[in-house]
């Protein structure tokens, strides 16, 4: 992108606002602008070039044209960080959409409805990639987070412009790539939240790179399960047990130490109120539930992670909203925070828990793409990079 003429062009820019939203005053505002923040250099840089900008983000999973849904909040807040007026467009594509678009003046931006609001986004239509492209003169990706979806705004449209990465997506790229094939030894994963089976390709691939991979959240109770060790009340992934298993016989031959929880922080129910009982040991009695990493583990884990070169970060390590459980979660992101090796963090859950924490800034990459994320840590190919590579 840094190479183009842009001046007195168009640009179509996929960027990734799809941000929580919350009820303020009988309106609708963003209550996390995180995402709009990390676009703001690529847009700031076409703005600078003389480009007229058009952006398009999915908001959400809409299932007709839910006016909650609508990127109007979006709009207000992005014009507020750039202190310029954002117009919203009534729709994704169409003729009042291209004549909003042609209308555009330099450095002037535009931001079109939700495009999950048309139903040949996740299908990649075709005819929506070419009303799409009728818009601008060039493409501009700078939505990591949606990179590894084949969809009209991160495909389809790729095809029919000229295609170009932004700033953002430039650098998750980047930073990621170089965690996964040159890290700094010794090499520390650490894995939490539910599900085994969304992390299993990862595991599988940092099982043959890394020096350490530390499993917590409730995604150890099906590790756990799968040694027979009782779960009580514990949520487990019933279909990750057998992924579990099968990850645990691969570690018995790995040169990586895959580690597990040693104790436990136990609730009766999933309920900040509840009564709460640690735990030393796993194995969990009928009527508990694990809701966090122990205070050994968790100081096991901030060992592992202080002594590291590379730590890469995704998922918590307990129901670290509620405050009796948050400490396993706080422990790792503490000592992250204070790491002197190279830290990254992936997700959604550990982005917002490091927010929550006050440590967001603390890291050296905190990554904007949660499914993107662990999908090219594990070695696939995003469509949303790969379009551009073949552009």
């Amino acid at each position: 992108m840094r190479d183009v003429d842009l001046e007195g062009g168009r640009a179509l820019v996929r960027v990734d606002f799809n941000v929580p939203l919350a009820e303020s005053n009988g309106g609708r505002r963003v209550a996390d602008d995180t995402r709009i923040r990390a676009a703001l250099p690529t847009i700031e840089l076409l703005r600078e070039r003389g480009a007229a900008v058009v952006l398009v983000s999915h908001l959400g999973r809409p299932k007709d044209r839910e006016p909650e849904l609508s990127m109007g909040p979006v709009a207000e807040r992005l014009g507020e960080l750039i202190d310029v007026p954002v117009r919203l467009a009534p729709a994704v594509v169409g003729e009042e959409v291209e004549a909003l678009a042609a209308d555009l003046g330099a450095r002037e931006v535009l931001l079109l409805e939700n495009s999950r609001y048309e139903p040949g986004e996740t299908k990649n239509d075709p005819e929506l990639a070419a009303a799409l492209a009728r818009l601008a003169d060039v493409y501009v990706d700078d939505a990591f987070g949606a990179a590894h979806r084949a969809h009209a705004t991160t495909d389809g449209v790729a095809r029919l412009l000229p295609g170009h990465a932004g700033l953002l997506l430039e650098r998750e790229v980047r930073e990621l790539t170089a965690v996964r094939d040159r890290p700094q030894r010794p090499l520390c994963v650490v894995f939490g939240g539910a599900k085994v089976s969304d992390k299993i390709g990862v595991i599988d691939r940092f099982l043959e790179t890394a020096d350490e991979i530390l499993i917590g959240g409730a995604m150890c109770f099906s590790f756990f399960r799968a040694r027979d060790i009782a779960t009580g009340d514990s949520l487990v992934e019933e279909e990750g047990v057998a992924l579990a298993e099968r990850a645990l016989e691969r570690a018995d031959r790995s040169a990586c130490e895959l580690r597990l929880p040693v104790d436990l922080v136990l609730g009766r129910e999933f309920d900040a109120g509840t009564e709460v009982r640690e735990l030393d040991g796993v194995e969990v009695p009928d009527g508990w539930m694990g809701l966090d990493i122990g205070p050994r583990t968790a100081a096991a884990y901030a060992r592992s992670i202080a002594a590291s070169g590379t730590v890469f970060w995704n998922g918590p390590m307990g129901a670290f909203e509620l405050e009796p459980f948050a400490a396993g979660t706080r422990a790792v992101a503490d000592a992250l925070a204070e790491a002197p090796g190279f830290t990254v963090v992936g997700g959604g859950d550990s982005a917002a828990a490091l927010a929550a924490f006050g440590l967001a800034d603390r890291v050296n990459w905190l990554s904007t793409g949660g499914g993107a994320s662990l999908e090219l840590m594990e070695g696939k190919e995003l469509p949303g990079v790969e379009v551009l590579a073949d552009a």
